[in-house]
């Protein structure tokens, strides 16, 4: 009897057959996972000029607003609370003067204007129309410790602070006068830049909503 020869499994791959790949797909000539990979980053290198950036160096910095100076900040004070500045302001001034100038009216009057000027510039703008008004009540809040005592006494105390009242009335409406100009200015400013604000709207441009 002719008996058939049975061949060894044959456990290599075929010739024929596609080696596979690291990735799991077949070569067949085309590139691997990571080859592609490593084209697609070696392309985008090289349309990006070669470097990459990334991380905070390549952030660019925020636009700064229109008609804001960087690191430029201003009190902002209430009705209140300007007027409570200026009265606290002038009293220790008045103190200041009293022990160093022997209560000297006109070192009063003129340390009284800029406290004006710097109340006025550092009151809120919806609070605008208080700084020429309590600009008087400080300027008598202070007055005390460099007024004549007008011979001791509450009378003589209260004579003293209407006598010094009537004598530096100039200083006082001076300092009245800085308030309102400042308060003018920052007023007529503000109506314009609302003004141009609401013309942005219309438009669709972006406007700055930060008002001094």
């Amino acid at each position: 009897m002719e008996q058939h020869r049975t061949r060894p499994p044959q456990y290599g791959p075929r010739r024929g057959a596609p080696v596979p790949a690291q990735g799991g797909r077949p070569t067949n000539g085309r590139p691997t996972d990571g080859r592609a990979a490593n084209g697609r980053a070696a392309n985008g290198r090289a349309a990006g000029g070669g470097v990459r950036r990334d991380g905070p160096a390549a952030r660019r910095p925020a636009p700064a607003r229109l008609g804001q100076r960087p690191g430029a900040s201003r009190p902002r004070l209430t009705g209140l609370g300007g007027g409570l500045f200026c009265g606290a302001s002038m009293f220790a001034l008045a103190c200041l003067d009293a022990l160093l100038f022997g209560g000297s009216a006109t070192v009063y009057g003129v340390l009284f204007l800029p406290v004006c000027v710097l109340t006025a510039l550092w009151v809120r703008p919806g609070d605008l129309v208080t700084a020429p008004v309590v600009v008087p009540i400080a300027f008598a809040v202070g007055l005390p410790p460099v007024a004549d005592d007008g011979g001791g006494g509450l009378g003589g105390h209260f004579m003293g602070l209407v006598t010094a009242l009537a004598l530096q009335a100039g200083w006082l409406y001076a300092g009245t006068l800085a308030a309102v100009l400042v308060v003018a200015v920052r007023r007529i400013r503000l109506i314009g830049r609302r003004a141009a604000q609401r013309r942005n709207r219309a438009r669709g441009l972006p406007s700055d909503r930060q008002a001094r």
